[in-house]
């Protein structure tokens, strides 16, 4: 059984940095893409940023220059520096762990982390 496990969510300053973790379990991971979604209360959930391998990247405009996406394969585990948060930033972040085919997630090798809560303010 596939288990994302997410880490490292807070309230932080503008201005602000935070780590956050997610850890996968119940499989091998190297051949699939991590990644991080946004949703805001209100909004739909968006793309922050995937990875694959070995190392590709690509980011959603909003933070491209602030936040690092980065995996170890060793330890199925994936990350996501945030540098100088802004409010707007202010979401439920969750981890996404695909098998990506011609594209699109095949069904069934989908999966997502339960959300953790990141809040910019002052």
């Amino acid at each position: 059984q596939v288990q994302l496990v997410e880490s490292g969510g807070g309230l932080v300053q503008p201005g602000g940095s935070l780590r956050l973790s997610c850890a996968a379990s119940g499989g091998d991971f190297s051949a699939y893409t991590m990644g991080w979604y946004r949703q805001a209360p209100g909004k739909q959930r968006e793309l922050v940023a995937t990875i694959i391998n070995p190392g590709v990247t690509n980011y959603a405009d909003s933070v491209k220059g602030r936040f690092t996406i980065s995996r170890d394969n060793a330890k199925n585990t994936v990350y996501l520096q945030m540098n100088s948060l802004k409010p707007e930033d202010t979401a439920v972040y969750y981890c996404n762990v695909a098998f990506i085919l011609r594209g699109t997630p095949v069904s069934g090798l989908n999966y997502w982390g339960q959300g953790t809560q990141v809040t910019v303010s002052s």
